[in-house]
């Protein structure tokens, strides 16, 4: 005989509490839970960039049998269920598909990250000397706050176009034996105008140049020594002069590696996890998917912090394109209203990350709609801005579609929004994959300190999501 009262019955039948991830593991799962994140941390410390990014999903991709959609263009090879292919954009973005039962046009389930991260790039024409120490002018991408880059060590990465057309790739500050970089910043005993500034006035955008040499070249009557001793440098170790500066792009980052946070070891820190959380576990979920009934497909974009735009951002056609090739390789004969219903029917998760409730800030957050981070994969409806300003706002069938998905597949989840109605808000690629009329909402990982240098996640949401992201792929 159960000894509840009736209230607490009830209480049981109608109301609902998250849960804990960590209460729900059996050992087995707490096992791959603490494998998954090693695995996560390495693809942290070798995609520090979209195009590292880039390069590592194709390379996994290829070791699981993936062929380029080029070789299959080229070879005429007849699309077949099961079949695995990835395209990609400029070495910046990638799509990978593994064929469903069903015909494209019945649609396709989308898990879409994107694998570009807030960051300080080098101006155009960089290098320059000032007081005998040698600097790089540097222009942020993305959503910052200036002041968290100073004093930090910092890397360079990125690729370097010569003059004769030859690419080099170039990393400077992770190996150990490396030496790093910084932002200076001002002591204590003379800031006191610079305490007085507002916060985002503090450190101007032009104010973050990189501390890159200070030994002159020896040999006298010659301008600039320092500057000339660094471009020595540069030559010596990549065949490079000045005017190689204009076509380079390099990318200022954090140095260093990811790591275990908490004495529990049950948190991660690490740079770029906004959103690279969300491209690791959509990578994990589809390499471990063989015959969906619909076409799996897993979208690596670029650009999303500055509003997807360009040629290898959401914006640009690169993905219809894809499936437009795709259907030309199925059907016997082309059709555009082909590639639109493929598209109009395809479901979608919007794979980004959010902040997660931060019990230090409590006042810019609503406790009781915040993500919780330890308490599994988020969907949020909406994002946009105060009045749901640029959101996609998923439907509420579809929504419901997705969360009995969840339920009947054990995965523990959670719903969130980002902070408090009128403290600002943000954006993700949903409302562009929406434009085709395809079912879209946003699903991720919570973060702490969410576009900071250092980010941070928990284990168990990190593998959670990538449980989410496989039912929702094989569905």
């Amino acid at each position: 005989m159960s000894d509840k009262t009736e209230g607490k019955k009830l209480q049981e039948l109608l109301t609902h509490k998250w849960r804990n991830s960590w209460e729900e593991f059996t050992e087995n799962e707490l096992k791959e839970v603490f494998e998954t994140s090693e695995e996560y941390k390495l693809f942290l410390d070798r995609c520090k960039t979209e195009r590292e990014s880039a390069e590592e999903i194709i390379k996994s991709a290829r070791e699981k049998g993936y062929i380029s959609i080029d070789e299959v263009i080229e070879a005429q090879k007849q699309i077949e269920p099961g079949m695995k292919i990835y395209a990609a954009n400029k070495n910046k973005a990638v799509a990978l598909f593994v064929m469903g039962k069903e015909k494209l046009e019945k649609g396709m389930n989308i898990v879409g990250s994107h694998i570009d991260a807030p960051r300080i790039d080098l101006k155009q024409f960089p290098l320059y000397e000032d007081s005998e120490l040698a600097l790089l002018k540097t222009h942020y991408y993305g959503g910052i706050k200036k002041y968290q880059w100073v004093a930090l060590p910092l890397a360079l990465h990125g690729v370097l176009i010569k003059k004769n057309g030859e690419k080099v790739n170039v990393v400077i500050g992770e190996d150990e034996n490396d030496p790093v970089f910084f932002v200076t910043d001002l002591l204590p005993h003379l800031a006191k105008d610079q305490m007085a500034k507002k916060m985002d006035e503090g450190i101007t955008g032009e104010g973050l140049n990189i501390l890159f040499g200070s030994i002159p070249y020896n040999e006298k009557d010659l301008s600039d020594k320092v500057k000339l001793n660094v471009l020595n440098i540069l030559h010596e170790k990549y065949g490079m002069v000045e005017e190689d500066f204009t076509s380079a792009e390099f990318e200022i980052v954090p140095a260093g590696k990811a790591k275990d946070v908490g004495i529990d070891r049950s948190m991660v820190g690490g740079y770029g996890q906004d959103d690279r959380a969300c491209a690791f576990t959509a990578l994990k979920a589809i390499l471990n998917v063989e015959a969906p009934n619909r076409t799996a497909a897993a979208l690596f974009v670029d650009k999303e912090e500055i509003g997807s735009v360009g040629n290898t951002g959401m914006e640009s056609m690169f993905f219809e394109n894809v499936v437009s090739e795709l259907i030309a390789l199925s059907y016997a004969n082309y059709s555009e209203l082909t590639l639109k219903r493929a598209l109009a029917n395809s479901k979608v998760l919007s794979a980004d990350t959010l902040a997660g409730f931060d019990p230090n800030y409590p006042e810019v957050l609503d406790k009781r709609n915040s993500p919780f981070i330890g308490k599994g994969i988020t969907l949020v409806k909406y994002t946009g801005v105060r009045g749901k300003g640029g959101s996609n706002d998923a439907n509420s069938e579809y929504l419901s579609e997705v969360r009995r998905l969840f339920n009947d597949n054990h995965i523990i989840w959670q719903m969130g929004e980002l902070g408090k109605v009128d403290q600002g808000g943000g954006g993700t690629i949903a409302y562009i994959l929406a434009r085709y009329g395809m079912e879209v909402v946003d699903c991720g990982v919570p973060l702490l300190s969410v576009h900071a240098p250092y980010e941070i996640s928990s284990k168990a949401d990190i593998y959670m999501t990538y449980k989410g992201y496989k039912v929702f792929f094989e569905a």
